[in-house]
Formats: structure tokens, C-alpha cells, sequence
């Protein structure tokens, strides 16, 4: 189940972003391809985050005050937190390396 979900989720990206043929050797092709699958898995991860910080809240409110599932409802949201904010560094990240590489090379 975990691999076709991961296959679903790579033949996804690849089908969504923008197509770079290497015609004629120009680099603003290649650049919006990339740039096109990092938003695209920002956007993946963004919608997965938000999915866990729901059941998350979710087994916070229904915890019952069992500590045991109010620990595992708080690491969801923590965990979910992180990994969110991992994303939003790495397409931060791309973005500064985009502009360096546009500045370097003049386009």
C-alpha cells in the first residue's frame, strides 16, 4: 500500500509539472521544471500537514484525558509542525538558490 501510494505521488509530480525538452540548451526551461515540482510538492506536503494537524485536533478533543492518546495527539501536531516547516525551508532555500544561480549565469 505504501508503495503505490509513493509511486501514485511521484507519477503525480512528474505528470503536473511543466514539461523541459532539451532542444536548445536553455537553462529558464530546466529552471521553471524544477521550480514547477518544488511547488508542487510544497503544496503535496502543505495538504498532508494540514491533514495530520486535523487528526491531530482530532484525537486531542477525543482523548478523553487518556495520556496516553493525548501524548501521541500532541506528538501528531508537533511532528506535523516540523515536518511542515522542513518544507517551507527546503522551497525558501530553492528560491535563494534560483535567484544566486539567475544572478550568476545573467538570465
Amino acid at each position: 500500500m505504501k508503495k503505490t501510494i509513493i509511486l501514485l505521488f511521484i507519477v503525480t509530480i512528474f505528470l503536473s509539472a511543466q514539461p523541459a525538452f532539451a532542444d536548445n540548451a536553455d537553462i529558464n526551461k530546466v529552471q521553471s521544471f524544477v521550480q514547477s515540482v518544488i511547488q508542487l510538492m510544497v503544496t503535496l506536503a502543505g495538504l498532508v500537514a494540514s491533514g495530520f494537524f486535523v487528526v491531530g485536533g482530532f484525537r486531542y478533543i477525543t482523548s478523553s484525558g487518556n495520556p496516553l492518546q493525548l501524548e501521541k495527539a500532541k506528538k501528531t501536531i508537533l511532528y506535523s509542525a516540523i515536518g511542515l516547516v522542513i518544507v517551507l525551508g527546503a522551497f525558501v532555500f530553492s528560491n535563494i538558490v534560483t535567484n544566486l544561480g539567475t544572478q550568476a549565469f545573467g538570465k
